[in-house]
Order: C-alpha cells, then structure tokens, then sequence
C-alpha cells in the first residue's frame, strides 16, 4: 500500500471497540466494506490500513479497545509509528481521545516518543512515518520533553566501549555549552585532595579514571534545584564480581546520570526561574589490584565512615559523597536518580520506579504529576525502623544489610544519613530499561520520571514560558 500523493496526509481515525461503529462516516461504502471483510475491532494498538481504489492508504483506524477501559493507556498512540509505513498522516477525531485537552497532548508525545530508534550502529535507518502537528498542542514543550527523554535513551544505549567517564564528560561539556552553563570536573585523585574519597574508591581500580562532574545554570538569586545522578558507566560488581547473566545490561548503570541529564536539558531549554546545579559522579567498577575490597572502611566527603558490606553495591557509595556536597548549600529542592537495586524491581517491576521522600507535599504532587504525565512512579516509605540494619561493629555504617531484606528501602535510607540541610529532598530507584517495547517505548534504554519532575519543578516555581 502506498501514500496519497501530492504530499497529501493520510487521517487516523481513533476508533473505541464499544462504539455503534467501527467506520468514520467519512469513509465510502466500499471501505466500510473493508473495514468488515479485515476483521478490524478496534483493540487497544489494534490498527486497519484502508486503501483507497489506486491501492494507496485512505485512511488508518486505530483501535482504543472499550471506553474507560482502566488497562487503556493514554499513550497507545505511541504504536503508530511502529505500525504504519513512511509517510505522513494527521489525527481526524482527536475529540475521540477525550474531552481533557491533555489527552490529545499526550497522544503527540506518545507519537514522538514512539518514533525513537537507536542506530547509531547500523548502516540503514528505517524510514518512518510523520505527523502533521495536532491544533492546540504545545508543540516546544512536547518536542522538549521528548528531547530530554531521548538524550537519556541514548545515552544509556551507547555500549560501554562508548561511553565511559571520558565520554559522559564530553556529552556533559555539550549540553553545559548549548545552554551557557559553568562546568567544574574533578578528575583521579584530585578526588582525593577535594574529599570525595568513596567516589574516587569505587573508580580508581579503573583504567578510566573516575571524576565528578558539577555544572551551574540560571540565575543565583533564583530558588536551588539540584539534580544528583548515579554515573557508574560499567559496573562488574568489583571484587564482588556479578556473573555474566548480571552483567550484560550493565550498560545501564549510568541510567541516574543519563536521566539526570535528560531533565536538565528540559529544564534549561525550557529557561525555568531556578538555579540548576547537576552533579554526576562518573566511574567505572572494575576489577585491579587496586580495587576496594569487602570489608574496607571508607572515609566519606560527609565526614561518616562507612563499612562495605559488597562492592557490588557501588552507587550509593558515589551518591553519598555527591549528595554530601550537594547538601552543603541547603537546595530547596534535591533530587537524586540512580539505577540502584535489583530490589526495586523485585517490588515493583521494570516499568515503576519507586522514589522515597520525607516530603509529604513533595511526595503528594509527584505522585499527581506521575498519574497526569503518564509517567510512572510509586511512594515507598523511610521506614526509619530498617535504619538499626545499616548498623557497623567497626564504622559509623554498613552501606547495606546482611539479611537481603528491603534492599531499596535500605538503600534509600542510606542515602538519607547524607541529607541534611535541603528543603527537600526524594530519591529515585530507576531501572532505566524497557525489557520489552511497549507503546512509547522502545525496548532499551528508558527515560523514567523526567517528564513528571520536570512538569513538577515548572509548576511548583508558577513560571510562564520565556
């Protein structure tokens, strides 16, 4: 089937499967008659490709399955660009979508997150579909929400060989020139003289060596929003080495670092009144006669001595001593993103990220932004009385427990003993991945709660656009 010509585009009907009809109106008899013969029900993602008599596309139905149905997703829209051929189509019935303008926002979204592809190493791209741009429909705020998303993807898709400290640096140094902000890194054991010892402990069994990245945005005078991602670029669980099954993905363990930058680059492109600061400590867990060993007692940036109870649970460790630094100038709002435990997914799965914060009004509008953004994320508790479990015979604390018990609630609570002065503060447990590909989502490397803690931290600084 091939595409009107002319450069005309061709409609997409959205069709509930509980409608008195399947057929738009606009439609002849003779595509009726199609419609019938294909055996189209209007499934959710379910799609019907209509020809016109010259065997080109007249029109796509796009199944929405029944009205109010609660496994319905406002971003199934994000399958058309899967399942259609190039060429452009528009939207004929957004009033299908529903009466809440941000169904039809969404639905956009949906479209352009869904048209992602990662092949950066591969000779032939697929051509893909286009949308003409929907009436009504922010059309900066969707493309920036879905440029922070993809920066994310690719950089947790980018093989290791790739992407090391080296390269997070570079792609860093990128984005702090487009938007004019001021970088500082510290590099080796430089680590060491500016007191980041656990972050320099877990990178410097590395050839590559580890380092801090630390980048200021916006006015000084604005409210401090800062933004702390997990950047462990490879993790081989070090002298706790993972097996091979574990280690194939871990790619992906820079995803806090790769999502922090994600919402950063929304946040900037967007130009909010507040006064970003990203920090993003960048190693490699690797395997040397240098590596730190269980057992060993670190000196943290904080001043707390810490016990490592496995070196395969890495990322707190780095986390701590930036959060510590990021503590230091009391931020009004701290958020820290990490793909930290096999947990977290253990509780809930791929697809929600749990996030812990003792902010109750902080926790009640992430979750409300979560559920109108469509972007996953689900409260769990501080739940002081696990705190007895990071106890150490030797140090201050054990960075994690002996018993295997709630180890994303542990971890978080970790994490809170190096928070202290900050208005607010919530840390995320991302998995960064979609095993499988869903509608808007690819399988790979996934931007996760970006496009809530973005839409969050416009709202909550009442800005305009600039």
């Amino acid at each position: 089937m091939t595409m009107p010509k002319n450069g005309d585009s061709s409609p997409i009907y959205f069709i509930n499967s509980d409608a008195e009809t399947l057929v738009p109106n606009a439609l002849s008899a003779l595509a009726t008659q199609w419609v019938e013969t294909t055996g189209f029900a209007a499934k959710e993602g379910e799609v019907c490709l209509v020809p016109a008599l010259d065997g080109q596309c007249d029109a796509v139905l796009f199944g929405l399955g029944k009205k109010g149905s609660k496994t319905a997703s406002p971003l199934l829209p994000g399958l058309l660009p899967v399942k259609l051929p190039a060429g452009r189509y528009h939207f004929a019935n957004p009033e299908a979508l529903g009466d809440d303008p941000q169904a039809l926002f969404l639905a956009t979204l949906a479209w352009h997150l869904g048209s992602y592809r990662f092949d950066r190493y591969k000779e032939n791209a697929k051509l893909l579909p286009e949308l003409d741009w929907p009436v009504g429909v922010d059309r900066e705020d969707v493309l920036r929400q879905v440029k922070g998303s993809n920066l994310a993807r690719d950089l947790i898709n980018i093989p290791s060989n790739d992407m090391g400290p080296d390269e997070l640096e570079a792609v860093t140094r990128g984005l702090v020139d487009t938007h004019g902000a001021r970088l500082e890194v510290t590099t080796g054991d430089e680590l060491l003289e500016k007191n980041f010892p656990m972050i320099h402990a877990v990178g410097r069994a590395s050839p590559r060596a580890p380092r801090l990245l630390d980048f200021i945005w916006g006015r000084e005078s604005d409210p401090k929003v800062t933004l702390v991602g997990k950047g462990v670029c490879f993790d081989t669980g070090g002298l706790n080495l993972k097996p091979g099954s574990s280690m194939a993905l871990m790619k992906k363990d820079m995803g806090g670092a790769a999502n922090v930058l994600g919402l950063a680059s929304m946040i900037m492109s967007a130009n909010l009144p507040v006064r970003l600061r990203v920090l993003i400590p960048a190693v490699e867990n690797s395997v040397s006669g240098s590596a730190f060993r269980p057992g060993d007692v670190l000196q943290s940036h904080k001043g707390l001595t810490v016990e490592i109870g496995n070196t395969d649970a890495e990322g707190r460790l780095i986390l701590a001593d930036a959060l510590s630094l990021a503590d230091e100038e009391e931020p009004e709002l701290l958020i820290d993103m990490a793909t930290l435990t096999g947990a977290a997914r253990v509780a809930l799965g791929p697809d929600l990220p749990p996030f812990y914060s003792d902010d109750h009004e902080l926790v009640h509008a992430l979750a409300s932004e979560s559920t109108r953004q469509w972007d996953p994320l689900w409260n769990m508790p501080l739940w002081d009385a696990y705190d007895a479990k990071l106890s150490s015979d030797i140090a201050d604390v054990n960075h994690i427990t002996t018993d295997g018990f709630a180890g994303s609630i542990t971890a978080a609570l970790f994490l809170r003993r190096f928070v202290s002065k900050a208005g607010s503060w919530a840390h995320f447990d991302i998995f960064g991945w979609a095993p499988a590909a869903q509608a808007a989502r690819p399988k790979g490397g996934e931007a996760q709660g970006i496009r809530a803690l973005y839409t969050l931290i416009r709202n909550r600084y009442d800005i305009g656009w600039s």
